[in-house]
């Protein structure tokens, strides 16, 4: 079996189209959501969780889901990537949604105190 690995940075275009199809698997005959027909067990409860987690990540950075489907294995993303939105954001703005996301650094957060880096 080959795999092909590919840098994201290759695989997207925003000059050939902003919308892209993602597909993410699970391996191993594993449940994602559903119930599990060889061993009953139902996994339905993380269903809710998946979509929470994909529309808050969806307001974080610059990108609209416009479809999406969670199926037992696998979900699918109609994903819409708004570049100008991003381009307008500010160094704080984008140090900001990332926060939101990760602690972040002594460095970022000073930033977002407004301290000069000398200050700590």
């Amino acid at each position: 079996m080959c795999f092909l690995l590919v840098k994201r940075k290759s695989l997207i275009s925003l000059q050939d189209t902003p919308y892209y199809h993602c597909v993410s698997r699970c391996v191993r005959r594993t449940f994602l959501c559903g119930v599990d027909e060889s061993t009953g067990k139902s996994y339905e409860h993380r269903r809710g969780w998946i979509e929470d987690k994909m529309l808050a990540l969806a307001k974080v950075f610059a990108i609209d889901i416009c479809a999406y489907a969670v199926m037992s294995n696998h979900t699918h993303l109609v994903l819409h990537i708004d570049a100008d939105q991003a381009r307008s954001w500010s160094i704080r703005e984008v140090l900001e949604r990332w926060h939101r996301l990760h602690k972040g650094t002594q460095f970022t957060e000073k930033y977002l105190e407004n301290k000069r880096l000398e200050e700590f």
